[in-house]
């Protein structure tokens, strides 16, 4: 599904270059569940915004699911990222002036969905998520932990083939994080390829292999 070949990314520090990310060489395989660990500032959240192709600022080559990924315009990216992808951000990166339904129908509106089955999903996630009760309320009216369970509702439901998440459980309680880590076990094991980032090993022990990044190389 991702072949990664030599990614590269830096900043320019006046007439220096301080890598982020240097000679990243990996492979993903469709349908594996696949942990990214290290120390802070290793580069993980750099490299699942180069993934998810939300961060375009980086040379070497890219392919994702047969596509040079490296030589497509911005504008091919956005919708291979629409089409393909859910992302979990650490940060929630929820719209604030749409409501938890609103947000949560976003990703179904670039499929092509009748109304009737985009409101299906969309309410049977509600109910998935044991949050139909908050549907009509914004982000700013959500606790971190209610935001955080929004972001992986919005990730999961248009079925992505691929899911990447950065801490996905950061926000909220143990028993919340493991119900949200056994939704991804269960996804996985009907297909779904994930791509996490975390510092938790219990989070790292549902996947099946972990790649360790140290000052933005691959170490394992």
């Amino acid at each position: 599904m991702i072949q990664l070949n030599n990614i590269q990314k830096h900043f320019q520090q006046g007439p220096t270059k301080a890598f982020v990310l240097q000679g990243i060489n990996a492979e993903v395989k469709e349908g594996e569940f696949v942990t990214i660990m290290g120390p802070s500032g290793a580069g993980k959240s750099t490299l699942l915004s180069i993934l998810g192709m939300l961060d375009s600022a980086w040379t070497g080559e890219f392919y994702f699911l047969g596509q040079t990924v490296h030589k497509l315009n911005p504008r091919q990216r956005v919708e291979l990222n629409k089409k393909y992808i859910g992302f979990v951000f650490q940060s929630f990166h929820l719209l604030d002036d749409l409501t938890l339904y609103e947000n949560l129908d976003v990703p179904l509106s670039y499929r092509d969905l009748k109304k009737a089955e985009r409101e299906k999903m969309v309410l049977e996630t509600l109910d998935r998520f044991q949050i139909t009760n908050k549907k009509n309320l914004y982000p700013s009216q959500l606790s971190g932990g209610q935001q955080q369970l929004v972001a992986v509702a919005r990730a999961v439901i248009a079925n992505p083939k691929l899911i990447l998440a950065d801490e996905p459980t950061g926000n909220l309680h143990s028993s919340q994080g493991q119900e949200i880590m056994e939704l991804f076990k269960k996804l996985n094991g009907n297909g779904t390829t994930i791509i996490q980032v975390t510092h938790s090993e219990t989070n790292a022990a549902y996947g099946n292999r972990i790649i360790q990044l140290r000052d933005g190389r691959v170490v394992n």
